[in-house]
């Protein structure tokens, strides 16, 4: 049983992931995939989102309807971002929720999910 604290801990996190989600396919992030790291002792964070864009240009666009929808359900912003105009990752560091944009090359290069694969992994499709 958790505490109160906690629960709305919890639900705070699962409204960033779902703004998250709701900002990238709002840009036609592609593949997108949820990494639950909840459970895992250690982990950096409670979720990661990835997904990857067909240019750099794309990409930008999905890091700023991130960060506009973001802003705007979950009331948050981001603690930090890497990456920047014309890079082939950005990375967008929300504390409990950590999002990985990449070029198809580098997300395949990097396998950020296949570091995780002992964690529950979900596919996010288009239609949902």
């Amino acid at each position: 049983m958790c505490s109160e604290k906690e629960y709305k801990s919890m639900n705070q996190t699962k409204s960033l992931v779902e703004a998250v989600v709701r900002g990238l396919k709002e840009k036609k992030g592609r593949k997108i995939v949820k990494v639950d790291l909840s459970l895992l002792t250690g982990a950096i964070c409670e979720y990661m989102i990835i997904c990857e864009g067909n240019s750099p240009t794309q990409l930008s666009a999905l890091t700023d309807s991130v960060w506009d929808i973001v802003r705007r359900d979950a009331g948050e912003k981001p603690q930090s971002i890497d990456g920047g105009r014309n890079s082939p990752w950005i990375g967008m560091d929300y504390g409990t929720v950590i999002v990985h944009i990449f070029m198809p090359e580098q997300r395949a290069f990097y396998n950020v999910e296949n570091l995780w694969a002992d964690s529950k992994i979900t596919e996010v499709l288009d239609n949902e």
